[in-house]
């Protein structure tokens, strides 16, 4: 064989050799391997509902990653459990999330609620229930949207139709989701509310009507005003009045021949008190009452959270019996009596937890316990409150924890500190992130561009464009190799990515006799 041909030989074998496929490595929850599957993609979109894309085929996969049913679509458009939505050169279509195929990918646009589907191609709409597997035309409207209680909200230029309603040719000037149960419907008539059969429990006659929240409404009609309830089959009035019942932002008060005589709430009258001079909003359901004597009370959801009181200038929501007060422009704590407990020395003060409250002297923050005295004296920039006997405070620029006697915890300070959901604690430095268990102790100092608590004893860390998984004690049990990580809940198992190289024989080489031409030469 010439040198020529040997070259050529070695460089075609070699080419033939190297050779790349997407796999994931399947491992089990104790990090053993279990198999190898070869996919373009791989998605875990539920505890059953599980996906990939091989030669460019959208198929659903079972607990072992074995295609099963092809999806008839390029890409999954939203995952609504239990309906998978998928799309395709035509358009959206919808697949139960076990496999049955309920619409073609053939529609503009889908909406599901529950067992409910609103399909819409062009200006045709069309109902989809489960319970009878029927997709019926509703009909033509500019547009639709499925409501959380199931009825369908159509428009035609600037009416509104009900097309599941007993009426369903019936106009309507407006229709709005009150919550997952009603609708707030106003007619020429005036304000009603449906239920989720499409049947008014109130009917459309109310001169005005504000939703309040959840199922409670308020109202006026002619000279009368109303507190409104709305249950499935009616609307309870709570409380009617001839006289004037102000809304004032999330604060509803009752006057009486021109005074305030009563704070409202959903159900009725919160306080009934002769010689109010003003209400003040603490935020949801908490109020400051002013009597004409200058006594002023907290008042809460359940009535008198703190009784009137004279030498007080502001009553805040606290806990555990005591509640931030101020007197001179100070803060300090007092008893349900309105009896001082902490004197007013501070500039700010935040309610207690875990008997222990933050205050404020100057700029700098410390801690109090229940019986005022200054556990850890005022010397931090902020402070959160204590939780699992840890705060996160700042002093310098820097985040560190510290205890009830206000040791610090960590090693270093850090540019960031936050509490996650599980009580974990999440450092920064430099753009990297870190962990911090909830007793305080360091799992890793911030060294990864992304990491995540996926599961217990797993954390998911990437430096650059490489996943790997560490657990608890700060080791590695994947290293950080891998293109992406998926955790399978559903099947107790993790998806590693990778571009795995396999060998593909190379191509016969036929060499010529030597000495022999070819013809044409």
């Amino acid at each position: 064989m010439s040198s020529y041909r040997a070259v050529l030989c070695l460089f075609l074998f070699f080419s033939g050799l190297i050779a790349k496929a997407q796999t994931y490595e399947v491992y089990d929850q104790h990090m053993k391997l279990k198999s190898r599957v070869e996919y373009d993609q791989i998605s875990i979109l539920g505890e059953s509902v599980r996906v990939s894309t091989a030669n460019q085929q959208l198929k659903l996969l079972s607990k072992d990653y074995k295609p099963f049913l092809d999806l008839k679509a390029n890409s999954v458009y939203r995952y609504d459990q239990p309906w998978l939505i998928v799309e395709g050169p035509s358009g959206k279509g919808v697949f139960h999330e076990y496999g049955e195929e309920v619409l073609p990918a053939e529609y503009d646009q889908i909406q599901t609620v529950f067992t409910k589907i609103l399909s819409r191609k062009g200006n045709a709409f069309w109902l989809y229930e489960h319970a009878s597997r029927k997709n019926s035309l509703l009909g033509n409207f500019d547009d639709a949207v499925l409501a959380r209680n199931g009825q369908v909200i159509a428009q035609k230029g600037a009416e509104y139709f009900l097309p599941l309603s007993p009426e369903p040719e019936r106009a309507k000037e407006m229709v709005q989701e009150a919550n997952g149960d009603f609708l707030f419907v106003k007619e020429s008539s005036g304000y009603g509310l449906v239920n989720r059969d499409g049947e008014y429990i109130l009917d459309p006659i109310i001169d005005q009507m504000v939703h309040l929240d959840d199922v409670y409404f308020y109202a006026f009609d002619g000279s009368q005003y109303m507190l409104i309830e709305a249950k499935e089959i009616r609307a309870d009035i709570n409380y009617t009045s001839y006289h004037k019942i102000t809304l004032e932002g999330d604060m509803m008060l009752e006057y009486i021949h021109g005074k305030l005589r009563r704070v409202m709430q959903y159900e009725g009258i919160l306080l009934d008190q002769v010689g109010m001079e003003k209400v003040t909003s603490l935020g949801k359901q908490h109020y400051n009452v002013l009597l004409k004597d200058k006594s002023l009370g907290l008042l809460g959801p359940r009535g008198w959270e703190v009784r009137p009181v004279v030498g007080v200038e502001s009553i805040l929501p606290g806990r555990d019996g005591l509640y931030p007060a101020s007197k001179g422009g100070k803060f300090g704590f007092v008893d349900t009596q309105g009896k001082w407990v902490i004197s007013p020395e501070f500039d700010e003060v935040r309610p207690f937890f875990q008997d222990m409250a933050a205050v404020r002297a100057g700029r700098l923050w410390g801690f109090v316990d229940r019986a005022g005295l200054v556990v850890i004296s005022p010397q931090f920039d902020s402070a959160s409150d204590f939780k699992r006997s840890i705060a996160i405070v700042k002093r310098g620029g820097r985040h560190q924890l510290i205890d009830k006697e206000g040791n610090s915890l960590l090693p270093n300070a850090y540019e960031r500190i936050s509490l996650s959901a599980d009580d974990y604690f999440i450092t920064e430095l430099d753009k990297k992130f870190g962990l911090v268990a909830p007793d305080g102790k360091e799992i890793v100092e911030p060294k990864f561009e992304e990491l995540r608590r996926e599961e217990l004893d797993r954390i998911l860390v990437r430096l650059g464009d490489k996943y790997g998984i560490l657990n608890e004690q700060g080791e590695y049990v994947l290293p950080v190799y891998y293109k992406s990580i998926v955790f399978d809940t559903g099947a107790s198992q993790i998806l590693a990515e990778d571009d795995y190289q396999f060998a593909v024989p190379a191509p016969p080489i036929v060499e010529q006799p030597v000495g022999k031409k070819r013809k044409g030469t």
